[in-house]
Formats: C-alpha cells, sequence, structure tokens
C-alpha cells in the first residue's frame, strides 16, 4: 500500500484531518530559505507531542551542520528528520549514532541523472530518501514545496536502483497522483499544496486525494 505524507501541517488540528483519512506521516516544515509551510519549534513540538506514536512525525530541516541538527531536534522531538539539504558539517552516521532512535531521511532534488547516482550513495546512510523537485543552487535556494513535477522517469530509475522506502514529492496533487504512484511505484507519495486552498488544508481535496491513492491501490493489488 502506498503510504502517504501529508507536509506543511500548520496545527494539530490539520494533524488530526490527516491522520483522519489516513496519512502515515506529517510534515512540520521549519525555517527555510523559501517555500510554504513554515511554522515555529514550538508549533512543532507541540504538534509532534499530540500526535499518535504510530504516526511519523517529520521535522523539516534546512540546516547542514549535523549539531545544529541533533540541537534543533531535541527543541521539536519528532520521530523522524528530514534533511531537506546536503550535510556539509558532520555525517549522516554522526547523525544516526547521537539520534539511534530516530529516523533520517535525506530529500534528492531530481535534476538529472546525476540525481540517481546521489540517491544511490545516499541510500547507504539515512533510513529513506524523498525525492522532491527543488533547486539547491539558486542564490535563494529552494528546498522544497516548489508545486512542480520533476522527471518521474528519473524518480522511477532511483526506486529501481535503492533498497530503502522512497517517497515522492514535488507537484502532486489528486489529478496526478495516480499516474505518478504507476509510473514510479513509490514507498509513500508527499504532498503539501495539492490539497491547500488559500494555505489552509482542504477537506475535500483531502479525501480526493486519499481516494485517488486507494483507487490506484486497489489496482496494483489486482496487477499482482
Amino acid at each position: 500500500m502506498t503510504q502517504v505524507k501529508i507536509c506543511c501541517i500548520a496545527s494539530i488540528e490539520e494533524a488530526n484531518l490527516a491522520i483522519k483519512y489516513g496519512a502515515s506521516a506529517i510534515g512540520l516544515v521549519s525555517e527555510m530559505p523559501s517555500g510554504p509551510g513554515v511554522i515555529s519549534e514550538e508549533t512543532i513540538k507541540e504538534i509532534a507531542e499530540q500526535t499518535p506514536p504510530s504516526i511519523s512525525t517529520f521535522l523539516l530541516t534546512s540546516k547542514q551542520n549535523v549539531d545544529e541538527i541533533i540541537e534543533q531536534h531535541h527543541r521539536c522531538g519528532t520521530n523522524t528528520i528530514q534533511l531537506c539539504d546536503k550535510i556539509i558539517t558532520g555525517s549522516h552516521l554522526q547523525l544516526k549514532k547521537a539520534l539511534p532512535r530516530i529516523k533520517i531521511v535525506q530529500v534528492i532534488h531530481v535534476t538529472n541523472d546525476e540525481s540517481i547516482n546521489e540517491a544511490i550513495e545516499t541510500s547507504n546512510l539515512v533510513d529513506a530518501i524523498l525525492l522532491d523537485s527543488g533547486n539547491q543552487k539558486l542564490v535563494t535556494k529552494e528546498l522544497g514545496g516548489t508545486g512542480r513535477t520533476h522527471d518521474w522517469s528519473i524518480s522511477r530509475k532511483i526506486v529501481e536502483s535503492v533498497k530503502i522506502p522512497v517517497y515522492l514529492a514535488g507537484g502532486l496533487n489528486p489529478q496526478n497522483v495516480v499516474e505518478a504512484i504507476l509510473q514510479v511505484k513509490p514507498y509513500g507519495v508527499d504532498i503539501c499544496s495539492g490539497v491547500r486552498t488559500n494555505s489552509k488544508l482542504d477537506e475535500e481535496k483531502l479525501k480526493l486525494f486519499f481516494d485517488r491513492v486507494k483507487s490506484v491501490n486497489k489496482l496494483l493489488a489486482v496487477d499482482k
């Protein structure tokens, strides 16, 4: 069954709504150079504390220093860390040793075939990979929440090349999620703006998204 992560959660009410429809994970966005959904670390901590333990709470961080990431996690208390940029000071191993019970998810911003090698190398260091459509080379970095899709044929190659779970993000919505799952066959899908209206979680869009995911899961089950 394709897992669903609802990102850019802004309140415990939004978290509960996402979980009600079947989200297995929620994304809590800390300070970013750009993009939607940023909330305070205090709010992240509050939501993480009130979310059932069975649900993955992702702290989205733009920090690139392992010591700073560890300190931020201690303040926020999620059960998962989503690294939206590359680590430049410290290592994934250092992070996992410091936080052995915390899942580490590395974002790979899919640009070209070089992203495949990046994902393969990274897959030995983390618990999961998330494929997104950002651009780390811009003056103001894009680390997610762009609302753009990327080349799903590259994403499919990544899924086929690694042995850990792969989430697909970037421009997903109720209209294209069936095609995305059929083409990429990810472990999970991750959505933010595609289920929102005026930045608020939209229950109708949310329900439609989950209905589409369930329909394609049934189709894949029949194919097996």
